[in-house]
């Protein structure tokens, strides 16, 4: 974040600056509650499937949304940092990978990483189901990828939290005038 943000609260577009750094942590905190209630309806779906085998295809059209609906609410967050902090949003046919890389980089004088390489990596999986579960029929989902991806659901969230979770002290502490370039 430039020193104008990092800097102590001086003057009133310092304090204006502040309020929007609060406001994204806010929002940031909002989505994660979002995300993690999608985490807890696709790990419930799959669980209730197995009870109602004739209903199964209903459950994994389900499990299917809500894992897009993860990676589509991380996607949320990291556009309003890529939009609110970076002022720099990519743009063309990758632009969807090259937000979630541009996450894990340092913004010299601007941020810090927001997601580890770690992070990164693990999200890289949910990435690819984006894509593939916006350009697949429904009755075309396959039930072991979507299983795999719920195996790794609660170690991929439980990075992105801790992660975020970082992010969010720092916005807390620029905007209360704590960091010092």
């Amino acid at each position: 974040m430039p020193s104008r943000i990092m800097g102590s609260c001086r003057t009133g577009r310092d304090r204006f600056v502040n309020k929007k750094l609060l406001i994204l942590k806010e929002r940031i905190e909002m989505e994660l509650g979002n995300i993690e209630e999608t985490v807890q309806q696709a790990q419930d779906a799959w669980k209730e499937a197995k009870h109602f085998p004739d209903q199964q295809r209903h459950y994994l059209n389900s499990i299917a949304l809500n894992l897009h609906s993860f990676y589509n609410g991380l996607e949320h967050i990291f556009e309003m940092i890529a939009r609110q902090i970076d002022y720099s949003f990519p743009n063309g046919e990758r632009w969807h990978r090259d937000l979630l890389e541009q996450m894990a980089r340092e913004i010299s004088g601007i941020r810090p990483i927001v997601i580890s390489t770690v992070t990164l990596s693990l999200l890289e999986e949910f990435l690819a189901f984006r894509h593939l579960i916006r350009n697949l029929y429904a009755f075309d989902l396959d039930a072991d990828l979507l299983k795999q991806l719920l195996d790794h659901l609660p170690n991929v969230f439980s990075h992105v939290k801790t992660d975020l979770g970082l992010f969010c002290q720092l916005l807390s502490e620029a905007a209360n005038g704590n960091i010092v370039q």
